[in-house]
């Protein structure tokens, strides 16, 4: 079944819940997942404080910036801590220079994380 195959996936809309925070935004799959409290609480300030997002924990979606958002749904795959991360045009929506700057992350988050991932861009 998709649920048991351990992939997590980002895409070009980020797929944000607007009425909860960041933080919940990012535990949401953990919660599906039966996970812990206090793991989960642990999973996503290391996701927060890797993409350097930590101080928009308690923010809405609606108060971020694109760049803010693409973080968060990258967060959110982060915490899962999967075998392969599938990024469908992450960073599209993104104008030309933070592009540029999230493409240099998405290279270093990938070298930490040491995580196959498959990126999707027509750039």
């Amino acid at each position: 079944a998709p649920k048991d195959r351990d992939i997590a996936m980002v895409f070009q809309n980020y797929a944000l819940y607007p009425h909860m925070s960041v933080f919940e935004n990012m535990a949401f799959g953990l919660k599906l997942r039966k996970v812990r409290k206090e793991e989960i609480k642990k999973r996503v300030e290391e996701a927060a404080r890797i993409l350097e997002i930590t101080y928009l924990l308690d923010r809405k979606p609606k108060a971020l910036s694109g760049g803010q958002k693409q973080r968060v749904a990258l967060g959110r795959a982060i915490v899962r801590d999967p075998k392969v991360f599938l990024l469908d045009e992450p960073l599209s929506n993104l104008d030309a220079k933070l592009r540029a700057s999230m493409r240099s992350e998405l290279t270093l988050l990938h070298q930490r994380l040491k995580t196959t991932f498959i990126y999707v861009t027509h750039d």
